[in-house]
């Protein structure tokens, strides 16, 4: 039995009253939107690493941070979604929230939503996954609504954040294709955490290396091998 521990996909679990075959209509994973959330297409061809790294909600790894960065992370977590919640592609959506205090929501039939919020932290979803089903005390400040604040939403742009949208197409293809989105991006983000290609490369060479992968699409776990492999050898290839 799967406890996630994301805290998006545990925000979903607590909304689904824990029960990972309730039926919902949409699935509502929420995003940061990264240190660039404000930034147009173009200003990304010139971010830094440590523009990238300076995430303004959480505190984590280099790599995932720079997922969060280009959002990958985001198409990352539909195709989890999609995974641990037996849910269509078409019922999982994404939107950007920078306060980062909803996790995630759960919409139902009669259109109620249901959601999970607290402070951004870990230990809430990692307490609850050891714990389950009791819920221990923890160190995270309480959400005080005695005081004003706004907790505000916008649409993600999959035009400027291109890793979501490829994570979330090989995800609908299936196969082979997220093993090989994946192994690419873990390369890419490898080299432009050494400085060797730019933040804008990154999705460019995931792109270069679905695009150019030419073999069976047969589900197996010597074929994931493969495509992991080529993966990494071809991003290594393209910035040579």
């Amino acid at each position: 039995n799967i406890l996630p521990i994301d805290s998006e996909h545990s925000a979903i679990w607590q909304s689904l009253h824990f029960d990972k075959e309730r039926q919902f209509k949409r699935l509502i994973i929420t995003a940061s939107g990264g240190p660039f959330r404000n930034y147009n297409k173009k200003d990304l061809e010139t971010v830094s690493v440590l523009d990238a790294l300076n995430h303004p909600t959480w505190k984590m790894g280099k790599k995932i941070t720079i997922d969060s960065a280009t959002m990958m992370n985001k198409g990352l977590e539909v195709i989890e979604a999609h995974h641990l919640y037996n849910a269509p592609y078409e019922k999982i959506d994404v939107v950007v929230h920078k306060e980062s205090i909803i996790h995630s929501l759960v919409e139902y039939e009669d259109n109620a939503i249901i959601c999970q919020m607290s402070y951004p932290t870990m230990e809430v979803p990692i307490s609850l996954a050891l714990s389950y089903p009791k819920r221990l005390p923890t160190q995270l400040k309480p959400i005080d609504f005695s005081k004003v604040f706004s907790l505000n939403f916008e649409p993600l742009d999959v035009d400027k954040f291109t890793c979501f949208k490829i994570a979330v197409e090989c995800g609908k293809a299936g196969g082979i294709y997220p093993a090989i989105m994946n192994g690419a991006n873990e390369e890419a983000v490898k080299e432009f955490l050494n400085g060797k290609i730019k933040f804008t490369d990154i999705s460019l060479n995931i792109e270069r290396a679905l695009n150019e992968y030419n073999s069976s699409t047969a589900l197996t776990y010597e074929n994931l091998l493969l495509a992991d492999a080529y993966s990494r050898k071809a991003v290594q290839s393209y910035i040579k």
